[in-house]
């Protein structure tokens, strides 16, 4: 480190999951790191996102499963949900999340320095009239939710205020059957909510495959949840009781409480960026494929460069500037590749090509699917979950896709995207032994089906 307490070997923008996985990385090279963070480590996922909005679909599933309790002779009845308790839970895991992250810091010796930064030279940030300079940068300063110009409050709301309720609406409106859509319309589902989802696209989770698609629509109608598809919102308004939403088609629906859910967009106004030269496109900022945006020595990582907005995608882009900062030709890791899971009941995990990228890809007559329904797998039935695991082959080539849904499916996320980043062909998982009873079996149930010898389908 430089006797200069203003100058780093490695200065980063942005304390979030991208962020503080670069800086991490960084230390144990040897370099000094400097990580600039306006909030609270840890960003949006950490106390905004990832972390709380599980807090609360564990709360959910709790409430599913003791609903369901008598089915198989529990005889267990669920009296209420105490939002303000739930809230608090969610708050006490936060919180030692945060402490954690913050002794780790301290533990590495991570300069974290707190105010607002701004990119203000190729090698300088300015932070509260303070200059810090970085032998290399590292703009990390994520993503915000999209608010469609509404006006929000506490009918119309963002997931940040809907994580803060303290109460429970008795009906709700979600604009957006995306993830973050779907995954609290399952919470409020569970929570005694009725719920209604706008969705301008012809699906929930369009980005999904078909297959998967067509079960949690399936399932989220057999709970009771509502949705309109196809047709986009025209105006939201607040009213005497709560909210109404006019569709473009003159259909109005009515709730007490508004979840804007249509996707989250790059934080980078106002940084510098654009004045120091880095390249952006629609406000996020556009590096080569190796993070590195062609201006001195700064690179761009997690939700500001266009792509899969996931905590895992930054952690691992974080990683990988600090391998290429330290000489080490780290190796690229596509989109595609990177493994998503969809926390709603049931749950979805995807990796890979979907059925119709791939035939987009290699052509139709070279694509091989197999699909194998949860109802053949015993720990499935013994949750009590529907759903399947499908697998996505180039013919006579190895699986490009691997995909799965149905309750706790999320736990087989690793196994699939070994699969795919493997390049992992039928036989060789087909000949891999999974415990029983595992739903874990159900991908080599799968991968037997591609191979041409099911066991159990």
């Amino acid at each position: 480190m430089t006797e200069n307490a203003t100058e780093f070997d490695v200065l980063i923008l942005g304390g979030g999951s991208a962020g503080y996985g670069a800086a991490l990385r960084a230390v144990q090279h040897g370099f000094s790191v400097g990580l600039i963070e306006k909030e609270k480590l840890g960003g949006t996922c950490l106390h905004f996102g990832c972390i709380p909005t599980k807090a609360y679909l564990h709360a959910a599933e709790v409430a599913d499963e003791t609903r369901g309790g008598s089915k198989i002779g529990v005889n267990s009845n669920l009296e209420s949900i105490d939002m303000s308790k739930v809230r608090d839970y969610k708050d006490k895991i936060v919180s030692g999340k945060f402490k954690g992250l913050q002794g780790l810091m301290k533990m590495r010796k991570i300069t974290v320095i707190e105010g607002e930064g701004k990119l203000v030279s190729e090698s300088e940030i300015e932070v509260d009239g303070t200059r810090y300079r970085g032998e290399n940068i590292i703009l990390a300063s994520g993503s915000y939710s999209k608010t469609m110009g509404l006006p929000i409050g506490n009918k119309i709301m963002t997931s940040f205020e809907a994580l803060q309720l303290d109460y429970l609406p008795k009906s709700a409106i979600v604009l957006g059957g995306g993830v973050i859509g779907s995954e609290f319309a399952s919470v409020w589902n569970s929570f005694g909510i009725e719920v209604t989802i706008i969705e301008g696209l012809d699906h929930l989770v369009p980005n999904e495959d078909p297959a998967i698609i067509k079960v949690l629509e399936r399932e989220f109608k057999s709970k009771g949840i509502k949705s309109n598809l196809g047709t986009f919102f025209d105006k939201v308004e607040e009213t005497d009781n709560g909210v109404k939403v006019t569709l473009v088609d003159g259909k109005e629906f009515e709730a007490e409480v508004c979840l804007v859910a249509v996707g989250r967009g790059p934080n980078t106004e106002g940084l510098g960026y654009e004045e120091v030269g880095i390249p952006m496109d629609r406000g996020f900022v556009t590096p080569n494929e190796r993070l590195h945006t062609g201006v001195g020595n700064i690179y761009a990582i997690g939700d500001i460069v266009p792509g899969k907005q996931l905590a895992h995608r930054g952690y691992q882009q974080g990683i990988f500037v600090a391998e290429e900062i330290a000489g080490n030709n780290p190796m690229v890791v596509p989109d595609e590749r990177i493994p998503a899971v969809t926390f709603t009941n049931p749950e979805i995990v995807s990796v890979g090509l979907t059925q119709p990228k791939a035939e987009e890809r290699f052509g139709k007559d070279n694509v091989e699917v197999a699909e194998y329904n949860l109802a053949g797998n015993g720990k499935s039935s013994i949750l009590g979950t529907k759903g399947l695991i499908k697998l996505v082959r180039q013919k006579h080539g190895p699986i490009v896709g691997a995909f799965g849904v149905g309750a706790r499916i999320s736990e087989q996320v690793g196994e699939a995207q070994l699969i795919v980043n493997w390049e992992a062909y039928p036989e060789d998982v087909a000949s891999l032994v999974h415990a029983h009873p595992t739903q874990n079996e159900s991908l080599g149930e799968a991968a037997m089906m591609l191979f041409g010898h099911p066991l159990h389908a």
